[in-house]
């Protein structure tokens, strides 16, 4: 038998090391590969400041307008923008809990998207950054954000950028 010998590690170091420092090599290659790959992949899309879902489910109808008449409007905040400069106040009048809901940004008309409302708890009142009382009728009316409730049971507020003339609510 003239063939060639399998190398053997010797010493009990060198087959303990030996394996390990494999295992080693065998791993960075497997993730310095997988690097690359999400590099390349990563500079090849195309960047977007959409962070969040375009329509927000809020919740069942019902349950939502029982709580706008016990606790008053419900205020959002952060739902349009990463920044967060677009709270969202959702108000709900009537006595059909699929009809009625209206939006609101959280600041007052005649103030900036930096000057956000607090709501005071069981009442249609918000105190702004200045400290003024104002009521949900004094929020400024967004263009590009309104409630929909789709078969009469689960309510969303659509975030997408609506135009004006298709912001009307049932």
């Amino acid at each position: 038998m003239g063939g060639m010998r399998t190398p053997r590690l010797r010493s009990p170091l060198a087959r303990a090391v030996v394996p390990v420092l494999g295992g080693i090599a065998f791993f960075c290659l497997f993730f310095g590969g997988l690097w690359v790959v999400a590099s390349i992949i990563n500079n090849r899309a195309t960047p977007t400041s959409n962070v969040a879902n375009k329509v927000f489910e809020v919740g069942k109808v019902e349950a939502m307008a029982k709580a706008v008449a016990k606790d008053g409007p419900l205020l959002f905040p952060d739902l349009k923008s990463p920044d967060g400069v677009r709270s969202i106040v959702l108000d709900h009048t009537g006595t059909d809990p699929a009809e009625g809901w209206r939006v609101y940004y959280g600041y007052p008309e005649d103030l900036d998207a930096t000057c956000l409302v607090t709501h005071i708890k069981g009442t249609r009142t918000f105190t702004d950054c200045h400290g003024r009382k104002i009521e949900i009728n004094q929020l400024e009316k967004p263009l590009n954000v309104r409630p929909i409730v789709e078969n009469r049971k689960t309510l969303y507020v659509d975030l997408r950028g609506i135009t004006s003339a298709t912001t009307t609510t049932p």
